[in-house]
């Protein structure tokens, strides 16, 4: 749901049904504490995804120094577009609920809609980290004022497009595996799943859906460094396609599969463990 996961990673919800059980901003503030820890760690994981999809190879990108180059401008952005996405959410699935029959295909388009907006917050902040892991800056006050300097405000926008194209299919495929999966497994223990449960059919579908995206995922991250080896500037998605399978083969396409897959996997039960622990503190809380 790269996030940092929160950017590329955002596991289907949890069990509980949030716009019905949870109050809004006490789901909307546990989201944001639950993106933020997936982020902070993970973060050296989502460092090695970056430099192995890298134009310059994987050791001259750092390969594994420095795995927490960037970490703050991924936390800046963690808990803004995570509030952004659970908002969005909510929002979402009140109205397609409305005009959509399918239960499931409510869920896939509300996540779809909220995932959009989140990229209005996750976009710059993947465009300052990767070209921080990557070492083409060295901080994020040095890295946003250059880059606006140089390329414009949309340059914080670079690959937007194809980060919003990952993510539609991503949220398509990973929420009917994940809904199937609880389904199957209820029905096969009659009975309602654990929280534990629920976080393994997520990071099993978050798992398999984050392999079938990978070429997105390395167009996404060559698009936001900007440039090739040599310095030659992307054009687009279709130039990065052409210029990586002939340059560097079509097997570069899936580059970073290993750790994107380990990554958001992993992240589920992260996600899932923040989520309701936030949600039980803060909930607590405004009860006293």
């Amino acid at each position: 749901e790269d996030v940092p996961f929160f950017t590329a990673l955002r596991p289907a919800q949890p069990e509980t049904t949030m716009s019905e059980d949870v109050p809004f901003f006490t789901a909307l503030a546990s989201g944001a504490v639950a993106g933020v820890s997936v982020d902070v760690a993970l973060y050296p994981i989502d460092t090695i995804k970056t430099r192995m999809q890298s134009p310059q190879g994987f050791f001259k990108a750092g390969g594994f120094n420095g795995v927490y180059r960037g970490i703050t401008a991924a936390a800046a952005g963690s808990a803004p577009g995570a509030a952004l996405f659970f908002a969005s959410y909510e929002t979402g699935k009140t109205f397609f609920n409305k005009n959509i029959s399918s239960p499931a295909g409510a869920q896939m388009a509300a996540a779809t809609f909220a995932e959009t907006m989140a990229c209005l917050v996750r976009v710059p902040t993947e465009v300052v980290k990767q070209r921080m892991q990557t070492g083409v800056y060295t901080s994020m006050l040095v890295a946003v004022p250059d880059i606006i300097k140089k390329e414009g405000v949309m340059g914080l926008y670079s690959g937007f497009g194809i980060t919003v194209m990952r993510e539609i299919p991503f949220s398509a495929i990973q929420f009917p595996i994940y809904e199937r999966m609880k389904l199957a497994w209820k029905n096969a223990q009659d009975a309602p799943l654990a929280p534990w449960q629920a976080a393994a059919c997520g990071s099993i579908a978050g798992g398999f859906s984050a392999a079938v995206t990978t070429p997105l995922d390395v167009i996404k991250t060559r698009l936001m460094l900007g440039a090739d080896a040599e310095g030659v500037k992307y054009t687009g998605t279709v130039d990065v396609v052409q210029r990586v399978i002939k340059d560097e083969g079509a097997k570069k396409m899936f580059s970073g599969i290993q750790p994107r897959v380990m990554w958001i996997s992993i992240g589920g039960f992260v996600f899932f463990g923040a989520y309701e622990n936030a949600r039980k503190h803060i909930t607590m809380a405004t009860e006293k």
